[in-house]
């Protein structure tokens, strides 16, 4: 049997507590291939990326199995947590630059090779955190979420995660995107490759985005995930509301716009990014 219909009869049989001995040796290593990079939330197959509910269902097996624990510093950082969720563990051999002041990375989260993390930032259980990415201050990657090579994660941002419903897309975040500073990337999102999302805009699976480009209203379809495509370079705008209340007195709501592809100016701006690397 394999770990994948391991972990789905384990799910599936609804033990608690913590108790269960054999369970807890397959959660280590269900654990080790998430940390590993082995086993994804969410993968891309001929173009098209894919929830994998599996790997969900051991995450959440884990936070069945575990008991709270004491994982306080010097009884001064007073820590309590699941006690199959402790931080990860990372040596100097991983090729990740993790710079002082309060940084977090919770076990079953994979971090690639020359990942810069600048404090103090969170990655949750279940991400993928692929090479050469920037994860800056104050700046989360919720659990499940995929960021591809080279990604600039800027201060102060959100990437959802996605853990539950199971069945759901996590967010996505391909190679070579720039994430501007302050923004927010929420559920049934997936940002194409090289796209950039300047500072302060909000995208959620359910917000429609306008393409002033090619004149149309990006949106997701049926069960499917907002697409971002590749290239396109977002900012914040406001639309009036067109009805109602709303109407009369004159308000707007919040709206992501499409408002370019990238150009050679804007390659030179995302470039200047390479020097903090």
């Amino acid at each position: 049997m394999n770990l994948k219909q391991r972990i789905e009869e384990a799910f599936e049989r609804g033990q608690s507590g913590g108790t269960a001995d054999e369970d807890r040796g397959l959660l280590r290593t269900f654990m080790a291939e998430l940390n590993a990079g082995r086993a994804r939330a969410a993968q891309k197959t001929e173009g098209v990326w894919t929830v994998n509910a599996w790997v969900k269902k051991g995450i959440l097996l884990g936070f069945r199995l575990g008991g709270l624990t004491d994982y306080s510093v010097n009884g001064r950082f007073v820590f309590y947590d699941k006690d199959t969720f402790p931080l990860k563990t990372i040596s100097i051999r991983d090729g990740v630059r993790i710079v002082p002041g309060g940084s977090s990375i919770r076990d079953g989260a994979y971090i690639g090779r020359n990942v810069t993390c600048m404090p103090p930032m969170y990655v949750n259980v279940g991400a993928y955190v692929d090479d050469g990415t920037m994860i800056d201050s104050h700046a989360l990657v919720g659990s499940c979420a995929q960021v591809g090579r080279r990604v600039h994660i800027s201060a102060g941002s959100q990437i959802g995660g996605v853990l539950e419903p199971i069945g759901s897309l996590p967010v996505i975040i391909e190679d070579d995107v720039l994430i501007g500073g302050n923004c927010g990337v929420y559920e049934g999102t997936v940002i194409g490759a090289g796209a950039v999302i300047g500072a302060g805009t909000v995208i959620t699976g359910s917000t429609p985005v306008y393409d002033l480009v090619h004149d149309r209203i990006l949106s997701r379809t049926g069960d499917g995930p907002l697409t971002i495509p590749p290239n396109a370079v977002i900012i914040p705008g406001t639309r009036p509301i067109q009805t109602g209340p709303g109407r009369e007195k004159g308000l707007s709501v919040c709206t992501p716009i499409l408002i370019k592809y990238r150009d050679e100016k804007t390659d030179r701006s995302v470039q200047l990014e390479d020097i903090l690397r």
